[in-house]
């Protein structure tokens, strides 16, 4: 399990444009629950009891932390990493903007509400600043987008992180999700029984 899932707002520029968020000079950060995490093929469970409709996908770049470090600098941050992998950070609509008091850790961390797959090795990649990320609902393309377009990236976002904080090993990070969400479509398409959302990243 997770020792701790850090996530990043509106890390896209085309994403903070669909939901008309201004771009702030430092990462927006939030939390999940680690107990959300489910790993390749998990059913995520839309959580009725809580009346909620408004359940939508984020197919992300998530970062696996390999060594516990404090205060490294960017230059330096991608020596913590232990791999990489997709993700996905559902998020129920309603309990994160609504009914949690605007504070987004309610409606994201419900159990399953944090697919991820399978770690590839750091050392597999050449740049993660340079990965296609495609997310499909039910086979349809509805995001897409190179992590070259991050507005902070996965250095600048470790060395935020770990200024004053000590990121544990184990610690995921979730590096935010472009635009095409569910809640930016019009009209919104939430998710719904037997839906089948694939999240991939190249390499």
């Amino acid at each position: 399990m997770a020792t701790a899932i850090f996530c990043a707002g509106v890390n896209y520029a085309d994403h903070a444009k669909e939901f008309g968020a201004a771009q702030q000079p430092q990462p927006t950060i939030f939390m999940k629950s680690p107990a959300s995490v489910v790993g390749h093929d998990a059913a995520v469970r839309l959580p009725r009891f809580l009346r909620s409709d408004k359940v939508d996908y984020e197919g992300e770049l998530a970062v696996v932390i390999g060594k516990a470090c404090k205060n490294v600098s960017k230059a330096n941050a991608l020596d913590y990493v232990l791999g990489y992998t997709c993700a996905n950070d559902v998020s129920a609509r309603d309990w994160q903007i609504q009914r949690g008091g605007s504070q987004w850790c309610r409606g994201k961390s419900f159990d399953t509400f944090c697919p991820l797959g399978e770690p590839t090795p750091i050392s597999a990649i050449a740049d993660l600043q340079d990965l296609l990320l495609t997310t499909r609902l039910n086979g349809e393309v509805v995001q897409q987008a190179n992590t070259a377009t991050m507005i902070f990236s996965v250095a600048r976002l470790i060395a935020e992180l770990s200024q004053g904080t000590t990121l544990l090993a184990g610690s995921v990070i979730l590096t935010g999700t472009p635009a095409g969400v569910g809640a930016g479509r019009k009209p919104p398409r939430f998710l719904r029984d037997g839906d089948v959302v694939e999240v991939e990243i190249s390499g």
